[in-house]
């Protein structure tokens, strides 16, 4: 954790009084509660710094991360993986300080493409990402009872958040709703998407602790409220 977290130390030198407190709790209490492994636990936090729109922590802690467990397509495909969900008004930032860090770590870019997909079967591949996750019947009811004028937006879930982005390689499917699950709770005034996806993250595997030890980790960067209603969200799903 002192790697991951190096970037922190300046707190050390300029205010010591609150580098020990959140050290103490973010660094050290945290992780006693949670059962997330090493690469899961970076991958929660560099999205909720993207969710939180917070570069300069991430860069930070990016550095670190890609000296012990996480790849240059790992990142990439967690960038990608954000757009959906905190659109790419908030995203774009993040393309540029992957590629600065990247470019200072001596990393070729562009990388590899990952995507599965082609224009001709987006909405098919999509539509099968939906019903895996979360049951043909409940993707057909919301097709089905879209308003008129609105049924566009179904599309648009079918061929480009899901066909264009879930269908990728370099992640797979449990860290790609893990991920999605920190994005809705560190933004905020989601909670109707975060019980979806917190259902998604049941149906490909990830269990409710696993979910609690998410929220754990992520909760000194988001803080309490946003972290107690996701809380919330999952003991309504799960219990």
């Amino acid at each position: 954790m002192k790697e991951l977290f190096e970037y922190f130390t300046k707190f050390e030198k300029n205010d010591p009084e609150f580098y020990e407190l959140f050290k103490n709790f973010a660094y050290g209490e945290v992780f006693e509660y949670s059962s997330l492994n090493e690469k899961d636990s970076i991958l929660v936090i560099l999205a909720c710094l993207i969710a939180c729109q917070s570069p300069k922590a991430f860069k930070k802690i990016l550095k670190s991360a890609l000296d012990l467990d996480i790849t240059p397509v790992e990142v990439k495909e967690l960038v990608y993986q954000t757009v959906p969900y905190v659109g790419f008004g908030r995203a774009h930032n993040f393309f540029g300080v992957v590629t600065k860090v990247f470019d200072k770590k001596g990393i070729e870019y562009p990388l590899e493409g990952q995507s599965t997909t082609n224009p001709q079967n987006r909405y098919e591949k999509g539509r099968e990402i939906q019903e895996n996750f979360f049951g043909s019947n409940v993707i057909q009811e919301m097709n089905d009872s879209a308003p008129e004028g609105q049924k566009h937006f179904n599309k648009f879930l079918e061929g480009f958040c899901f066909g264009d982005f879930y269908t990728r390689n370099g992640l797979n499917d449990k860290q790609r709703e893990l991920i999605t699950f920190v994005l809705l709770a560190s933004l905020g005034g989601c909670e109707n998407q975060l019980k979806g996806h917190i259902n998604g993250n049941l149906n490909v595997g990830n269990d409710k602790e696993k979910l609690v030890s998410t929220l754990t980790v992520i909760m000194p960067y988001i803080g309490f409220p946003r972290t107690l209603n996701a809380f919330s969200c999952i003991n309504e799903i799960c219990d």
